[in-house]
């Protein structure tokens, strides 16, 4: 019986070593991929002022931030916003008249 007792506190022992190899390992992995990650994320700088368009993913729609009260200030996640650029102009639109098509069948 003594014997028993003592090999099942070895397996017991193995086994909780076992069990903390693995989580190093998923906190090893987890860092890396956090960090892989991060790098593939662009960072953006804003201004103070600076004409700004906010992403509504339900609308779908960026429609342009106007706040003229500077008393109230909101947070929003920057992975939502895009520079806004007034003097865009497109290099070249080209229109397609959808009745020069056959219909499909």
């Amino acid at each position: 019986m003594e014997k028993a007792g003592a090999h099942r506190k070895l397996q017991l022992q193995e086994l909780e070593e076992i069990r903390n190899d693995a989580y190093d390992n998923s906190r090893i992995y987890k860092a890396r991929t956090k960090a892989l990650h991060d790098q593939l994320i662009s960072r953006k700088q804003f201004l103070v002022g600076q004409k700004i368009l906010l992403y509504d993913s339900r609308l779908k729609l960026f429609p342009e931030i106007r706040s003229m009260d500077t008393t109230k200030s909101f947070k929003v996640n920057g992975h939502r916003l895009k520079h806004f650029y007034e003097n865009f102009e497109p290099q070249q639109v080209e229109e397609v008249n959808l009745s020069d098509f056959p219909p499909f069948p």
